[in-house]
C-alpha cells in the first residue's frame, strides 16, 4: 500500500488478523498462491469455513483472489497475499484514530 489506510481500514485489517485460522491462511499463501480446495486440504479446514476466512482477509485487503478455468473446464479460485507493509506503532495508531468513523463501527457492541 502506498499510503496508510484510513482508521476504519486499519481497524478492519487488524480485526482480520486477530484470528489464528486467518494467520495460518496468510502463512500458507505467503509461500505461494493456492486454490480453495488445495488450501482447504492443506490446512485441514472445511471449504465453507475457509471461504468465510478468505472473504474476511480479502475484504481487509490482505489477500487477492482471481478466477481461472482449468484445462478440464473447472472454475478455480486462486488466492495470493496482497502487498502490504503496515506498522503497528503508537504514532500509526494516533494517525488512524483521526480518520475513524464511529457510526459504521461493526467492532463495538452497543450496551442496552
Amino acid at each position: 500500500m502506498t499510503k496508510p489506510p484510513t482508521g476504519d481500514r486499519f481497524l478492519h485489517m487488524l480485526s482480520a488478523l486477530a484470528n489464528p485460522q486467518r494467520l495460518r491462511i496468510l502463512a500458507a499463501l505467503s509461500e505461494r498462491q493456492a486454490y480453495v480446495s488445495e488450501l482447504a486440504r492443506e490446512l485441514k479446514m472445511s471449504r465453507p469455513l475457509l471461504h468465510m476466512h478468505l472473504q474476511r482477509l480479502e475484504g481487509a485487503g490482505l489477500i487477492i483472489g482471481r478466477h481461472e478455468v482449468s484445462s478440464d473446464g473447472k472454475a478455480l479460485r486462486y488466492f495470493k497475499v496482497a502487498e502490504f507493509n503496515e506498522q503497528l506503532t503508537p504514532g500509526r495508531i494516533s494517525e488512524a484514530v483521526k480518520t475513524l468513523t464511529l457510526e459504521n463501527e461493526p467492532y463495538r457492541k452497543e450496551k442496552r
